[in-house]
């Protein structure tokens, strides 16, 4: 399915789960929607932290547009959302009209699910690609760059790479800055404060075989804990793994606006 049809199918509640392995070649976005009394922080932070937070595009406030595709509607275009009040989880949705509001901004940051279509067709083995299977995403006691009331440490996803597969797939990931770009860490878990036992979530495969190496990329999640951090009164995110699928290309360098 295309990228248009996958948020159609989105938006009329037909596609509710995972978006992993949908529309290969074509960029996914993490989704963050503030008030617009925090949007200048926002902002700030996901400049700050580019490898974490690359920005593909932020909204007008009141406007559920983003330049990423013919017709997106942050309301309703992502199959499941979250709802945090004050910074704490306060349910998942699967569309978000009923609260949204003139003042919510939209941003999107994208994702390094984009890029594993790519490792697959450089030949790299990712056990975690397949019906029902996902990456894992861990806190890291990495620190991120802090802007205003937005501050967090790096989430970042894991990968089990074959030791043969790791030259390509560092040189794979490099290629796509705006899906994270190559990896933030490789090896030993515990040297970046991370505990293979506890994805976030509970979500995602984390064992590692004998000829594997652990592969981490920063992550979008990374956007979700600075917002927990700054408690704005109302926030929405995607709910984990289910992304907003664009109409860019996975290959693209900079957030050029889709035309």
């Amino acid at each position: 399915m295309t990228p248009a049809a996958l948020r159609a199918a989105a938006r009329a509640g037909r596609l509710t789960g995972p978006t992993a392995g949908l529309a290969p070649g074509f960029l996914q976005a993490n989704i963050a929607i503030l008030p617009a009394d925090h949007a200048d922080d926002f902002a700030a932070f996901l400049r700050a932290n580019p490898a974490a937070c690359p920005l593909l595009a932020q909204g007008r406030p009141g406007d559920p547009r983003l330049p990423l595709g013919a017709d997106i509607d942050l309301r309703r275009d992502l199959p499941r959302y979250r709802v945090l009040r004050h910074g704490r989880p306060a349910g998942d949705m699967t569309e978000i009209t009923a609260l949204w509001r003139d003042d919510l901004v939209g941003f999107a940051v994208g994702c390094s699910l984009s890029f594993e279509a790519e490792l697959l067709a450089a030949g790299v083995r990712l056990r975690c690609v397949g019906p029902g299977l996902s990456c894992a995403a861990f806190d890291s006691a990495i620190p991120a760059v802090p802007a205003g009331r937005f501050r967090a440490r790096l989430v970042v996803s894991m990968r089990a790479i074959r030791r043969p597969d790791l030259d390509r797939a560092i040189a794979v990931t490099r290629a796509q800055p705006l899906a994270h770009g190559g990896p933030v860490h490789v090896g030993d878990p515990a040297a970046i404060g991370v505990d293979l036992s506890r994805p976030i979530d509970g979500i995602g495969l984390t064992d590692i075989l004998a000829d594997e190496v652990p592969v981490f990329w920063a992550c979008g999640v990374t956007m979700q804990r600075a917002i927990e951090a700054a408690a704005p009164p109302l926030a929405i995110t995607h709910a984990p793994g289910h992304m907003l699928i664009t109409d860019l290309p996975a290959c693209a360098s900079e957030p050029r606006p889709w035309t």
